[in-house]
C-alpha cells in the first residue's frame, strides 16, 4: 500500500464521529423530561389562569362569600275604614350554629341581654347541637345590630318580620294566619299570599367558617326586597265585632254547634261582616268536630273556626229555599200573591210521605199565607204548577251551585239535584229545600237579589289594594246581572214582609223599620246513611232592611241548637239585634212606621222541613 493511501485511511478514521458517553445521554434525557414537565405545567397553568379562571375564582370566593335571601315586609290587611286587621313589622331573626359554640354558658351570659332570652334558657338553646337554633325571631332591629357588632361565634342575625293581629281573634276565620315561614296558611292570608308577600331581596356578606364576618368587609345589597301589597277589605270591624258577640252569645245560650252570620250591602255586594264560630262546649256528635283556632273570642267555649263556614260549609237550607219556588212561580205567571190553594196536612209523592210541620185539616191558603206560615205542602203545590225544569232553572238563575267571585279558600259550590238524577219525590223535596246542599253565602245572594230589585250582585270581600307607599287602588266592582224581573222582586219583597209581620219571623221585627225575610228549620241528613239525624236541625233566618228601601241584607245560621230548634226563635233574634245596630251605625233612615206583629201570626214551629 502506498504512503498516500495509508495517510488517507488514517484521516478517514480520525474524522469518524464518536458516541457520547453514557452520562451525557442521561443528562440529555433528564433535560427532555424536565422540558416536558414544564410544558405540561405551563399548559395546566394556562388552563388554570386563563381558561378556567372564572370558575376557580368563583370557587375561591364561595369559601367566604354567603348570599342571604332577605324577606320582604308582608303587606297589611285593613278594614273598609283603614283600621288595621293584620300588620307586619321588621324584626331581627337571631340564629345559632351551636356546633361552633364551645362555651354555651359563657356566651349565653354575654348575649342574654341583647337576645332578650334568660341565661338559663339561652344556655340550653346554645347546647342543642343541631346546627340551626332560633334564639329569637322577633327581636328589635337595634338589638339585632348590636349582636352583629359583637361578632359572637356561631351567631347569625338576619332580617325578618313579625306578623300581628291587633284585634286578637276578630275576623280570624276571614283573615286566616301565617305559618312558621311567614307564608299564609289559611284564609285571605293564604288566598292572597303572592300579593301580600312581596318579593324577597338578596344580601351578600363575607364570613369565616365560624360565621363571623371577615374584617374590613360589609354586607352589600345585591337585590332590594319589595314590600308586599296590602288589602283593604269590605269588612267593617265595628260591625264585625258586634255580629261576633251577638251570635257567640246566642250560640252559647242555645247550645248550638256552629254559628254563621253575614251582612251584605244590597247594592254593591260588599260583605260588611262575616262571622264563623264554633261552640267547643257542645259535643259535635257523629258529624265530627269543627276545626277551630283554640282561642275564645271572649265568650267561654266560643271560638273562631279555621274554615270560613258561610263560604265553605254546605247544608240543606230548608224553608229559606222556598223563595226559589215562589219566585219561579211568580216569574212564570203561575201564581199571584192572592192565589188560593187547598192545602192538606200531608201528601205521598214518589213513595215518600211529606207533611206540614204542624198537623191541620184541609186549609185554603193564599200564596202569601203559604209563605208566611211556611207550609211545606202548600209550597209543593205551587211548585207543581211550574214543574221540574222551571224550578231547576230558577235554582241556577239565583246563583246556587256556583262558586262566588270571592273564591274563598275551600269555598264550596254546593251539591245540587239536576234533571239527570231527579227522583219523583224531589217534586216535593226540592221546592221546600230538602235536596240541595248549599253554603249560606249563596242563600244570602239569592235574597240579596230580591232586595236589589231582581239584580243579582256577586259578593265582594276585598275592595282595594294598598301599595307600600299608601296608594289605594280599588278592585273591580262586583259583577251584576238580572235574575228576576223588577215586578217579581217587588212582589217577593212584599210577601217576605208578611213572613216577619204575620208569619214565623216576628222575632226579626226592628222598631221603626220594615223588615222582609224568611225563617228555616231544616232537618240534617246523617252521614253515609239514607236517614236524618234525630232531633237535629239547622235554624236560620235570612232577610233585608229597610224593606221599603233595601240597604242591608243578612243571613244567620245556627247548627243543631239544643234548647230550641226553630229558626224564628234562634236565628231571627240574632238578625234583629245585629241588623238594628247596623241600621243605626250607618245612619240609615227609619221607615217612618210603627211595626207590630199582626194578629193570627204563625208559630215558630211551622217552618220545619
Amino acid at each position: 500500500m502506498s504512503a498516500h493511501a495509508t495517510s488517507t485511511h488514517a484521516r478517514t478514521r480520525a474524522q469518524k464521529p464518536t458516541s457520547p458517553p453514557p452520562s451525557s445521554r442521561r443528562l440529555i434525557g433528564l433535560r427532555a423530561l424536565l422540558a416536558g414537565i414544564f410544558l405540561i405545567l405551563g399548559i395546566r397553568l394556562f388552563f388554570l389562569q386563563v381558561v378556567n379562571h372564572g370558575s376557580y375564582s368563583a370557587l375561591s370566593v364561595s369559601q367566604v362569600r354567603r348570599d342571604i335571601a332577605t324577606p320582604a315586609l308582608r303587606g297589611g290587611i285593613y278594614d273598609r275604614y283603614g283600621h288595621i286587621l293584620a300588620i307586619s313589622e321588621p324584626t331581627a331573626l337571631v340564629l345559632a350554629d351551636d356546633f361552633q359554640i364551645t362555651q354555651p354558658h359563657q356566651e349565653a351570659e354575654a348575649m342574654a341581654g341583647l337576645v332578650k332570652v334568660p341565661v338559663g334558657k339561652l344556655t340550653k338553646l346554645l347546647s342543642e347541637h343541631n346546627g340551626y337554633v332560633v334564639l329569637n325571631s322577633t327581636l328589635d332591629l337595634a338589638d339585632g345590630r348590636a349582636i352583629t357588632s359583637h361578632n359572637f361565634p356561631g351567631i347569625v342575625v338576619q332580617d325578618s318580620s313579625s306578623r300581628s293581629y291587633p284585634n286578637g281573634t276578630l275576623a280570624q276565620s276571614i283573615l286566616g294566619r301565617t305559618n312558621a315561614t311567614g307564608a299564609g296558611s289559611t284564609g285571605l292570608e293564604y288566598a292572597d299570599q303572592t300579593l301580600l308577600a312581596g318579593r324577597a331581596g338578596l344580601d351578600r356578606e363575607f364570613v369565616v367558617p365560624s360565621g363571623v364576618n371577615l374584617p374590613s368587609t360589609y354586607t352589600s345589597v345585591i337585590k332590594k326586597s319589595q314590600p308586599g301589597m296590602g288589602l283593604e277589605l269590605t269588612i267593617d270591624n265595628q260591625l264585625q265585632f258586634v255580629a261576633e258577640r251577638v251570635l257567640g252569645n246566642q250560640l252559647k245560650a242555645v247550645g248550638g254547634i256552629t254559628g254563621q252570620a253575614v251582612v251584605m250591602d244590597v247594592k254593591t255586594g260588599e260583605v260588611l261582616a262575616d262571622v264563623s264560630l264554633v261552640n267547643t262546649k257542645t259535643n259535635a256528635g257523629v258529624l265530627g268536630p269543627i276545626p277551630s283556632w283554640g282561642q275564645s273570642i271572649g265568650i267561654p267555649g266560643i271560638e273562631q273556626t279555621i274554615n270560613n263556614l258561610p263560604f265553605t260549609q254546605a247544608y240543606e237550607p230548608g224553608s229559606v229555599f222556598k223563595a226559589v219556588t215562589f219566585s219561579a212561580a211568580l216569574q212564570a205567571g203561575a201564581i199571584t200573591p192572592k192565589s188560593v190553594f187547598a192545602v192538606p196536612n200531608a201528601v205521598v209523592v214518589g213513595g215518600r210521605p211529606f207533611h206540614d210541620a204542624e198537623a191541620h185539616g184541609l186549609e185554603h191558603l193564599s200564596a202569601t199565607q203559604i209563605l208566611a206560615l211556611s207550609s211545606n205542602i202548600g209550597t209543593y203545590e205551587i211548585g207543581a204548577r211550574i214543574g221540574e225544569n222551571r224550578i231547576l232553572a230558577q235554582v241556577e238563575r239565583l246563583g246556587f251551585g256556583q262558586l262566588t267571585s270571592v273564591n274563598f279558600p275551600g269555598e264550596t259550590a254546593g251539591l245540587l239535584v239536576n234533571a239527570a238524577n231527579w227522583y219523583a219525590s224531589d217534586q216535593v223535596a226540592l221546592p221546600i229545600g230538602q235536596v240541595d246542599a248549599v253554603p249560606a253565602i249563596q242563600v244570602l245572594d239569592a235574597y240579596n237579589a230580591i232586595a236589589n230589585g231582581g239584580v243579582f250582585v256577586e259578593p265582594r270581600l276585598v275592595r282595594a289594594v294598598v301599595s307600600p307607599n299608601g296608594a289605594v287602588k280599588s278592585t273591580a266592582p262586583s259583577v251584576q246581572r238580572r235574575a228576576l224581573s223588577t215586578g217579581v222582586a217587588a212582589t217577593m219583597n212584599h210577601m217576605l214582609q208578611q213572613v216577619v209581620l204575620a208569619g214565623t219571623g216576628t222575632n226579626a221585627i226592628i222598631p221603626g223599620y220594615v223588615v222582609a225575610g224568611k225563617t228555616g228549620t231544616a232537618t240534617i241528613p246523617a252521614p253515609g246513611a239514607n236517614r236524618l239525624l234525630v232531633g237535629e236541625y239547622n235554624a236560620s233566618f235570612v232577610g233585608f232592611a229597610p224593606a221599603n228601601n233595601p240597604t242591608l241584607s243578612m243571613i244567620v245560621v245556627v247548627e243543631r241548637p239544643q234548647t230550641t230548634i226553630f229558626g224564628g226563635a234562634v236565628a231571627a233574634p240574632v238578625f234583629q239585634e245585629v241588623m238594628s245596630y247596623a241600621l243605626h251605625h250607618y245612619n240609615i233612615p227609619s221607615s217612618g212606621v210603627i211595626i207590630h206583629p199582626l194578629k193570627g201570626q204563625a208559630g215558630y214551629a211551622s217552618d220545619v222541613t
